[in-house]
């Protein structure tokens, strides 16, 4: 098939593990790049082979012929990138979170429905191989209902090191990271009904959280707790794995650090290693974290062609309804109905 054609709007530490997983597929074919600093994204187009390259987004979106743009901007940014796309008719892919409130990410959706153009979230971390893995073993009938389960984030890793912007964000742990985590969480768990957080401060000199304890009531009584920190130092310390514990009516399945996967039956324990699929191009630090956006991306591909594809606006709007829920839990520490 012809491949689509697609701009990627900035050029941050970010969008070059972005771009090199769209190159690991046929059929998306890079043509033109977006930064507001435009020497960035000639030093990335000379990396990938893509000439074109701009400092403004209306212009490149009036010169370049395009099938969706991937947008890797800053949150800030999003929204006014993704209406201009909108009303130029182009289907659009966005980095998470989706926007810095709540409000805003509705409008996006809105927007997006509004001119009959597709919107998809680049909800990478529910595309990790282990995560699918986990998912494809709890589907096992033998396991019956989950009743309570667990999934941890927590390392030591120095992530303001590479992203030192992170430590300038007044919302950073549940807005960064619970993205991820509670995204998985509704994958494999379901649809919460209610949500209590507690947050915390532990890195110096960091303006938000680094620190974040959620725990979701679901509507079938089972309860979801969430942990996640960059202020852990403990002995399985795996960044970035994520480590998951799932209790059911007749088993257990879990995830554990060096990719573990343990499923527990009346007949027994049965354990195998699930590690993620290796590429040059990825960060041996986040090796398993870039291999997901390889499948994330493929699965949105998928979408362009008329395929389902599952993160949509539509869905990933109730993942940042939850982050933001869990906002006003920590804040006024109670226990939330999710549509609160």
């Amino acid at each position: 098939m012809k491949p689509l054609r697609f701009a990627m709007l900035g050029c941050g530490y970010w969008s070059q593990f972005q771009l090199a997983g769209w190159m690991e597929l046929e059929g998306a074919q890079p043509v033109a790049l977006y930064n507001r600093t435009l020497s960035k994204a000639q030093a990335l187009g000379e990396r990938f082979g893509v000439a074109r390259t701009y400092d403004d987004v209306e212009k490149l979106l009036d010169s370049e012929e395009l099938d969706f743009v991937d947008i890797v901007t800053n949150v800030e940014t999003h929204a006014e990138i993704v209406d201009a796309a909108a009303r130029r008719g182009l289907p659009v892919i966005c980095q998470k979170p989706m926007a810095p409130d709540l409000p805003t990410a509705e409008r996006m959706v809105q927007t997006c429905l509004d001119a009959d153009v597709p919107l998809w979230i680049h909800e990478n971390w529910r595309w990790q191989h282990p995560i699918r893995e986990f998912r494809r073993a709890l589907a096992n009938p033998e396991l019956g209902r989950v009743f309570r389960a667990r999934i941890t984030y927590s390392n030591s890793f120095p992530v303001f090191e590479n992203q030192p912007f992170l430590a300038e964000l007044e919302r950073f742990i549940l807005a960064d990271m619970g993205s991820h985590i509670l995204d998985v969480a509704r994958l494999l768990f379901g649809e919460p009904s209610s949500v209590y957080c507690r947050t915390t401060r532990i890195t110096p000199g960091i303006h938000g959280e680094d620190v974040a304890t959620v725990v979701l009531g679901l509507a079938n009584q089972a309860t979801v707790t969430c942990e996640i920190s960059y202020a852990s130092k403990v002995e399985h310390d795996r960044f970035p794995e994520t480590f998951i514990h799932a209790e059911c009516e007749g088993g257990s399945v879990e995830l554990g650090p060096d990719f573990s996967l343990r499923v527990t039956t009346a007949d027994g324990t049965m354990i195998r290693r699930c590690p993620p699929p290796r590429y040059p191009w990825a960060d041996p630090a986040y090796g398993v974290v870039h291999a997901g956006i390889v499948a994330c991306n493929e699965n949105l591909l998928a979408g362009l062609r008329g395929n389902p594809a599952e993160t949509t606006g539509a869905d990933n709007l109730k993942t940042v309804r939850l982050v933001h829920t869990a906002y006003r839990s920590a804040a006024r520490n109670a226990c939330l109905p999710l549509d609160e």
